[in-house]
């Protein structure tokens, strides 16, 4: 087969149904993105005259080197030239700190989704051009920090975010071969001179690749053992999910029960991940807390003593291990019990007698008011919202006078519903 082809069955795979709407695509300028840009023009037009979707390129301009407007420019003309519209998004937000690459990733993945939800609400789908060797330099890089199986495991070929799907349909695709095929039409890209500095760790990996092959440490290897750790993940998650069914509640939304028995009884590796899923959740977090301190989490719960991790609070009881979020890390939060605004990532509140009022944490102030449910700790509590008229506690869902409010509980943060998220 070739790259056409392989990507045209991809993309049918990927999507069963053509989108009636709009189809994203990212677009940096480098050969790999428009390489994608133009394998999926030539599989849009493939659809036939009454099924064509409308592709968009999107560019974000990081502004981290002064040619960077001129470049998104130059995209621009070549998505024109290819009969795509596109846009440009910028990112501002850089502030020195930090991992200049993670930022950069995770503020792209942002402003393309914002874009698609306020302006492109007819594009489902975003495709990214990621190719079989970022497979095997993101795993020879996570292998470097020691990771486990599923810091290994290729990336997904899909993921969501708030309602906007990225696709990945070059995993199977070498950077050599996207490149022939842009040289083959005639096509130039841009080379970004990054890509040639050794001071960011991708960039050193890629060049010990080059020292690896001939040892037999190939790309090719390295993105098959990859898709390997990612079977293997898939199985460990299949397992702490039918786990979870057995051994974990969720007696109020926000509160993780184990059955202290039961969870002390499962193989550690489920215990870490159904503890690590439980603290992501409660924090909206999208990576999991660091393994040496989710142990000692563990340890201490398993004995029976209490911890804070990732903003979680760790409580255990004689029967039971719970899992709340941390007083602290919500105790300053403050939002409107308009219906709109969310407490902590994961709260809505309105009702029509709350004109004025906020969702703040119940705090010691507010869960002396309340009649504690049986099993549910002080600490629990505490971190539980509550909705104010200035200092006076109106309602806490749930628990007290519930009726005077309508709470919605983020579908997100909901320990069994986001079990397998992979």
């Amino acid at each position: 087969m070739t790259p056409e082809s392989r990507f045209a069955a991809t993309l049918d795979r990927l999507l069963p149904e053509t989108p009636v709407g709009c189809i994203g695509v990212a677009v940096s300028g480098g050969g790999d993105s428009l390489a994608l840009l133009m394998l999926t023009m030539g599989w849009a037009r493939a659809r036939g005259p009454d099924v064509v979707p409308q592709i968009q390129a999107i560019t974000v301009d990081h502004g981290l080197r002064k040619d960077s407007g001129a470049e998104a420019a130059w995209v621009a003309a070549r998505a024109a030239e290819l009969g795509a519209d596109h846009v440009t998004l910028r990112w501002q937000g850089w502030d020195g700190q930090g991992n200049l690459q993670a930022e950069a990733r995770a503020a792209r993945y942002r402003l393309m989704g914002d874009w698609a939800r306020a302006e492109r609400p007819d594009m489902p789908v975003i495709l990214l051009g990621h190719t079989r060797d970022d497979l095997a330099e993101t795993f020879l890089m996570r292998l470097a920090r020691g990771s486990g199986v599923d810091g290994l495991a290729a990336m997904a070929e899909t993921s969501d975010s708030d309602g906007v799907r990225f696709l990945r349909p070059l995993l199977s695709e070498r950077r050599k071969a996207l490149r022939d095929v842009l040289n083959d039409k005639g096509l130039t890209w841009l080379d970004d001179p990054s890509n040639d500095d050794p001071k960011f760790d991708r960039i050193r990996v890629r060049q010990a690749l080059d020292l690896l092959g001939p040892l037999g440490v190939t790309a090719d290897r390295l993105a098959d053992t990859a898709c390997h750790m990612s079977r293997a993940r898939a199985g460990l998650e299949a397992h702490a999910a039918d786990t979870a069914t057995r051994i974990v509640t969720e007696p109020l939304p926000g509160v993780i029960l184990f059955d202290r028995p039961a969870f002390a009884a499962t193989d550690r590796e489920t215990q870490l991940r159904l503890l690590a899923h439980g603290l992501q959740r409660l924090a909206s977090a999208a990576y999991r807390p660091r393994l040496k301190s989710l142990e000692t989490a563990l340890d201490d719960a398993l004995t029976g003593k209490g911890s804070t991790l990732h903003g979680g609070h760790i409580l255990a009881t004689g029967t039971d291990i719970l899992v709340t979020r941390e007083h602290a890390a919500v105790a300053d939060l403050e939002v409107p019990a308009d219906g709109h605004a969310k407490w902590d990532s994961r709260w809505q509140v309105r009702g029509t007698r709350l004109q004025g009022c906020t969702i703040r944490a119940l705090g010691a102030a507010g869960a002396s008011k309340i009649d504690r449910p049986p099993g549910l700790p002080h600490a629990a509590l505490i971190s539980y919202p509550g909705v104010w008229s200035a200092e006076t506690l109106v309602a806490a869902p749930n628990l007290w006078h519930g009726a005077l409010c309508q709470a919605i509980y983020a579908p997100q943060a909901g320990f069994h519903r986001t079990i397998l998220p992979h």
